[in-house]
C-alpha cells in the first residue's frame, strides 16, 4: 500500500513538472547578458533575481560581467516571461564594495516593446514596404525568407562604478536603453563576504589588492548617455544614387537599423553620439559600395555640443563612389577613419 502511494505521489509530481515546463514552453523566451565597460571593470553577482510579470522565476547568466559596453558577447539558457524589474545583489573588486540594485522597470514601457518586431534587413520573399518596426508580437525572429522583423530577444544589464546600472532592450540588430539604474552600497557586508569569498581562491584582501581602483567613476559611461537632436543625410550628385541600409552603433550602447523606404527619409530624433556607422548604396548595375566611419566620441560630442540644436549629420558621396565627406549642419565633422569597400549584396530595388 505504501509502495502504490509513493508511486501515485511521484506521478503527480511529475505531471506538475511537465505542466510546468508545458507553459514555460508557451511563455515567451529572452535571452540575458550581463556586460561591464572593459575586464577592469568586471563584476561578480552574489543574489540575483529577474523580475516578472508572470510571477516566473528568471535569473542573469552564471559568472561576471564580460564584453564591453551593451553587450556581453555570451549568450546562455533562456529565460520565461516579461522582465519588469531586478533584484542584484554584486561585489565590485575594483572598488572592494558590494551593491544592491532593486529595479523597477517602466511597466507600460516595457508593454509597449514588448509588442514591436524591429526590421533588421530585406527578407529575400518579403514584397510589403518594410517599416522601422510593426506591432506583431513576441512571436518574431529574424531569419527565414519571409521575415525581416525580430521581437525582443534581449535583456542586457550593464555595470559601471559607483552602482551605476544601464538596462537594454534588444531586438536582435536593434538596442535600446530601457533606462538608467542605481544600486546603493552595501555597508553591512560581511555575511555577503562570507557567501560570495567562499567559493573562490583568492580571499577579499587578495582581491582588493590585485583589482582596487580608486580612481575609477561613471562619468565616461554617463556622458555617452548624452543625446541630441539629429539625423543622418546621405547625398550625391550621382543620379543613379539608390540609398539600401545604414547601420549606426553609439557609444551610449544603443544600436539602430534603418532600410528602404525610411533610409531616404529619416526622421530627426533624439540620439547619441555615433560610435560606427556602416552603409550600403548603388549607383548603377556592378556598382554597389559599402561605407563604413568610426568617430572619437570627445571629438564628435564637441560637433554636436556647438550646434546648439536639430541638425543634418550629412554623408555626401563622391559622385565616382570613390569616397564621402561627412559634415555637421555643413561644418566638417570629424572621423578617426574612413573606408569604402565594393560589395555584392540582394536588394530587392537593387540595379539588374
Amino acid at each position: 500500500m505504501r509502495l502504490i502511494k509513493i508511486l501515485f505521489l511521484l506521478a503527480i509530481f511529475a505531471q506538475n513538472i511537465s505542466c510546468q515546463k508545458m507553459k514555460e514552453k508557451e511563455i515567451p523566451q529572452f535571452q540575458v547578458e550581463i556586460c561591464a565597460p572593459a575586464n577592469p571593470y568586471r563584476i561578480e553577482f552574489v543574489d540575483d533575481k529577474i523580475i516578472t510579470l508572470e510571477g516566473i522565476p528568471a535569473s542573469l547568466p552564471y559568472g561576471g560581467t564580460s564584453g564591453e559596453w551593451g553587450t556581453s558577447g555570451k549568450g546562455w539558457t533562456e529565460q520565461h516571461g516579461t522582465p519588469i524589474g531586478a533584484d542584484i545583489t554584486y561585489y565590485a573588486g575594483y572598488e572592494d564594495t558590494f551593491y544592491h540594485l532593486k529595479a523597477d522597470f517602466p511597466e507600460d514601457k516595457i508593454k509597449d516593446y514588448m509588442e514591436r518586431a524591429y526590421a533588421q534587413s530585406e527578407a529575400p520573399l518579403y514584397t510589403e514596404e518594410l517599416q522601422e518596426y510593426k506591432n506583431l508580437g513576441r512571436n518574431e525572429t529574424f531569419g527565414s525568407a519571409q521575415n525581416p522583423y525580430n521581437s525582443f530577444s534581449t535583456l542586457v544589464f550593464g555595470f559601471a562604478p559607483k552602482g551605476m546600472v544601464v538596462v537594454w532592450l534588444r531586438f536582435r540588430a536593434v538596442q535600446i536603453e530601457l533606462g538608467r539604474f542605481q544600486a546603493d552600497v552595501v555597508k553591512n557586508d560581511k555575511e555577503l563576504e562570507k557567501k560570495l569569498f567562499a567559493k573562490w581562491s583568492m580571499t577579499r584582501e587578495e582581491v582588493k589588492k590585485r583589482d582596487f581602483n580608486p580612481d575609477a567613476s561613471p562619468v565616461t559611461w554617463d556622458n555617452y548617455r548624452t543625446k541630441y537632436s539629429w539625423k543622418p543625410l546621405i547625398t550625391s550628385q550621382n543620379k543613379g544614387l539608390r540609398l539600401f541600409d545604414m547601420n549606426l552603433d553609439f557609444y551610449n550602447g544603443e544600436t539602430e537599423v534603418m532600410l528602404r523606404p525610411w533610409i531616404n527619409n529619416i526622421q530627426i530624433k533624439e540620439r547619441a553620439i555615433p560610435k560606427e556607422l556602416n552603409f550600403t548604396w548603388e549607383t548603377g548595375k556592378g556598382q554597389q559600395y559599402l561605407g563604413r566611419a568610426f568617430f572619437s566620441w570627445e571629438k564628435a560630442n564637441e560637433a554636436f555640443r556647438k550646434t546648439g540644436s536639430k541638425g543634418n549629420l550629412e554623408l555626401t558621396i563622391a559622385p565616382d563612389n570613390s569616397g564621402f565627406q561627412i559634415s555637421l549642419n555643413g561644418e566638417p565633422f570629424p572621423a578617426d577613419s574612413i573606408r569604402i569597400f565594393k560589395t555584392e549584396k540582394e536588394f530587392h530595388d537593387s540595379y539588374k
